[in-house]
């Protein structure tokens, strides 16, 4: 489950970014990164619970914010390879289930 997670979250911001480019409709782009990140959202939550699930997407968001300034200083595509390796080594450390103590 953890790299399916993963895959799920880095896919999502990859083909989010690749949609939107290729056809030059943004939107389209948001379409995916909505749905990639409800999918991965959804699997998090059964696999890690509501807590962590939270956390993953908040950083996600902050990454997708950061891939912007990011890619311009290295470029676009290289911006979001770096942010989707992030994300996705985020996601993967996170989808544990929680430890009950």
């Amino acid at each position: 489950m953890r790299s399916r997670i993963a895959l799920t979250t880095a896919l999502t911001l990859i083909l989010g970014f690749a949609v939107a480019s290729l056809s030059g409709n943004r939107a389209l782009g948001g379409v995916i990164l909505l749905a990639g990140a409800a999918l991965a959202g959804w699997w998090m939550y059964l696999a890690a619970g509501l807590r962590r699930t939270i956390i993953v997407l908040a950083c996600v968001l902050v990454l997708f914010i950061l891939s912007h300034p990011l890619g311009h200083l290295i470029g676009a595509w290289p911006s979001v390879l770096v942010v989707a390796a992030i994300g996705a080594g985020i996601a993967y450390l996170m989808a544990t289930p929680p430890q009950n103590s």
